[in-house]
């Protein structure tokens, strides 16, 4: 079987000239295929028109109607308003911050108007922000089918690629040069050809619009089952290709027994068995690749701390990698604590460190350091390891494959570091299978003893003044509190404005308390004295973002009050309450929001207030939000599913597996061009 036109430079088409051919391949667009598979992130449906009054905020709709008045404003900023009306008597804003004149110029009273966008609630009626708009006659038709929006770049429109993509879709081949899975597959999955299906995606018909909106239209499940299969086939080669390289071979040693006799605490028979499973694996010569996952407070840490102690008596090194320079600082404080007494050394290393402290910690990592702690500045050129044998990588999904993938490469020589990965956020079973088939799980699925229950309350944040009071009463008993503000847009700096505002608030209902303040926007030292007199006390009460997710450790805190927890995800909420109930005091969790609260919010919430199992609340923010939410923001070179929505085609995993498995054995070479056609120039990071 013969790729054919798959391999044709996308150089072929009108107006791909060597310009637009170095923006496609920002995308990593270089060849047909890579247009044919280059798949939409949503569908609009232009179909039909909303009356404005019917409009509701949160939905995304199209209206048209006449301008009624043009208004431009220069108070603030420069802005562009336009108040268009239908024969609903319904009025709409459109709000432009950015614009033209020659487009403040098109807007002219009396003119139709057909726009699209998301309707919110301004000042004073509905608006929308930036929609997309065309001036139309009173007969102009609607569209008959969905519109494809697909992923872009800097300098790639959306009609450009929309273009693009049709014009490539007339070179698709037959069916015959194109089908990779074997018959027998698709009969028995009742998958729809290939070919059928990308011209269903990218030029939808008018009976697709219900299931391709509600992602189950049978092409969809081709296509979802064609990529999840992909992911498979490369996870599985990297396992394969990976199992055939050496690694150090790392034994408990004679340090195992005095560590674990100074420990304050026993480790958990979950805790014991996972270590077990360390031991195993790195004992075999083999690179260990394992994810290690427990719900907050598990004990994770110190699970990879005896690891790290088994690798220094072997005399080589490891290196643990955490996302944010606070984890980082008390993932060293914790491994310094219980490992330095036994002769471990055990170095700090983050991108706040400067100067001759900079410098002594290079110098020892290149030389007598044993565990090394640190941020993303591991990753540097100039960090050199004497022996990098054990990588551990806490919260693992916040880090780039670019990033993990630097790292492995410090190894020693040509012998492969040995990878655990860390996580506490839950990950579902079905999600594990996807993205992780090329590492053995481990769970740590056992709390340590004296953990106490946190009770969970849903409130309006009407009730604010009652709040404030519960914490003065906390605090009078000697207790601490958090208060956690909103998510804003993804915004730092507005988070770190919410956070200010919310801590003079505080300060004035609370004049007798000492209050501290913490966000991302302020410096390193401010933010770990601020933690330091949080910590010892001193502070009684911690205003914050939510930078204070993992890693926050203060037994003598026992209440959590967040504000806005309808913005939030299950998994996150989640988190923040673990910050809570460490120690032995009766603890506490507010979630505070603003009414009205919709139907998916008081779900979510009811789900926190029902359970403490973070395995439960993941499965049901897996299926509430989607992976991509639960895990968190990809970064660059992630490998990201482009269609497959694990939520919606979870069922299909398994046989997904098999098929793998099948292909793999039966037909490699389909195998590897269906690895090319859906992974391309990412799936060389994918061993990261």
């Amino acid at each position: 079987m013969s790729p054919g036109l798959e391999s044709t430079s996308v150089s072929v088409l009108k107006g791909v000239g060597p310009a637009v051919r170095e923006t496609l391949a920002k995308l990593s667009l270089v060849t047909l295929a890579d247009l044919w598979f280059h798949l939409p992130l949503r569908f609009e449906d232009r179909t039909q028109l909303t009356p404005i009054r019917d409009l509701i905020p949160g939905q995304t709709a199209q209206v048209e109607g006449l301008v009624e008045a043009v208004e431009r404003g220069f108070r603030f900023r420069p802005q562009l308003k336009v108040a268009i009306s239908d024969d609903s008597l319904g009025t709409l804003v459109l709000r432009f911050i950015h614009f033209h004149s020659a487009q403040a110029a098109s807007f002219q009273a009396g003119a139709r108007f057909r726009v699209y966008g998301d309707v919110r609630l301004g000042k004073d009626c509905l608006e929308m922000i930036h929609p997309s708009y065309t001036r139309v006659l009173a007969d102009t038709p609607l569209a008959d089918a969905l519109t494809p929006v697909y992923p872009l770049t800097e300098g790639l429109g959306q009609k450009t690629i929309q273009r693009l993509i049709q014009e490539a879709l007339t070179r698709l081949p037959p069916e015959s040069d194109f089908e990779l899975l074997p018959v027998d597959l698709r009969v028995r999955h009742d998958l729809p050809g290939l070919r059928e299906s990308l011209l269903t995606v990218h030029r939808p018909g008018p009976d697709d619009v219900a299931d391709l909106l509600a992602q189950q239209h049978p092409a969809q499940r081709r296509l979802a089952f064609d990529e999840l299969l992909a992911h498979q086939i490369s996870l599985r080669q990297i396992r394969k290709l990976t199992q055939q390289l050496p690694a150090t071979r790392i034994i408990a040693g004679k340090r195992r027994k005095p560590l674990l006799k100074a420990l304050p605490f026993q480790l958990t028979g979950a805790q014991t068995r996972v270590l077990s499973e360390l031991d195993r694996d790195l004992a075999c010569g083999k690179p260990m690749m394992r994810l290690v996952q427990g719900d907050v407070g598990s004990g994770k840490t110190v699970v990879a701390a005896i690891a790290a102690a088994s690798a220094a008596d072997a005399g080589v090194q490891t290196a643990l990698l955490a996302p944010t320079e606070l984890l980082a600082e008390q993932h060293y404080r914790n491994v310094d604590r219980w490992l330095s007494p036994l002769g471990i050394r055990v170095v700090h290393l983050s991108g706040k460190i400067k100067g001759k402290a900079r410098d002594k910690a290079l110098a020892d990592i290149a030389g007598d350091a044993d565990v090394v702690v640190g941020t993303h500045a591991l990753i540097q050129d100039q960090v050199r390891f004497r022996a990098l044998s054990l990588i551990v990588i806490d919260e693992q999904h916040r880090f780039g494959v670019h990033q993990r993938l630097s790292l492995r490469e410090k190894g020693l020589g040509a012998l492969v570091p040995h990878q655990l990965v860390m996580t506490a956020t839950p990950i579902p079973r079905t999600l594990a299978m996807s993205l992780y088939a090329d590492l053995d799980v481990s769970v740590i699925d056992e709390l340590p003893p004296g953990r106490t229950p946190v009770a969970t309350k849903v409130i309006s944040n009407s009730r604010r003044d009652e709040v404030i009071e519960r914490i003065r009463a906390a605090c009078a008993e000697g207790r601490q509190a958090y208060w956690v503000c909103p998510l804003i847009e993804e915004s730092e700096q507005l988070e770190a404005q919410a956070a200010e505002a919310t801590f003079k608030l505080l300060t004035e209902s609370l004049p007798d308390l000492p209050i501290g303040l913490l966000h991302g926007r302020m410096k390193s030292k401010d933010k770990r004295a601020t933690m330091d007199a949080f910590q010892s006390g001193a502070l009684r009460l911690l205003v914050a973002t939510t930078v204070i997710e993992v890693g926050v450790d203060v037994p003598n805190a026992s209440l959590m009050i967040i504000e806005n927890a309808e913005r939030m995800g299950l998994s996150q909420l989640h988190q923040l309450r673990g910050r809570v109930g460490r120690g032995r005091i009766a603890s506490s969790c507010v979630l505070m929001y603003q009414p009205p609260l919709g139907a998916l919010a008081r779900e979510r919430l009811n789900v926190l207030r029902e359970t403490e199992d973070g395995f439960k609340i993941a499965e049901r923010d897996l299926q509430l939000r989607g992976p991509g939410e639960l895990l968190g923001t990809r970064q660059t070179g992630e490998l990201a599913f482009r269609i497959a929505n694990l939520s919606q085609h979870a069922e299909q995993l398994p046989h997904v597996s098999a098929a793998a498995d099948w292909m793999l054995e039966h037909a490699p070479e389909a195998a590897e061009r269906l690895m090319r056609r859906w992974i391309g120039q990412q799936a060389r990071f994918a061993d990261a």
